[in-house]
């Protein structure tokens, strides 16, 4: 294999690296995103009963 070759390899499997980085920190940012609206809509009916109770 050429040296030019051996860039051109070496430069997709960055551009692999960087790829499967970009999706992990999506799946990661998802995830928190699901449990913070969980815990907002929850936070939220507690506040709805705690109005109905006061009424």
């Amino acid at each position: 294999m050429s040296n030019a070759d051996e860039r051109v390899q070496a430069r997709i499997a960055e551009a692999r690296r960087r790829r499967e980085r970009r999706r992990a920190l999506r799946a990661e940012l998802n995830e928190a995103r699901q449990y913070g609206l969980v815990a907002r809509m929850r936070s939220k009916t507690r506040r709805w009963d705690d109005d109905e109770e006061a009424a």
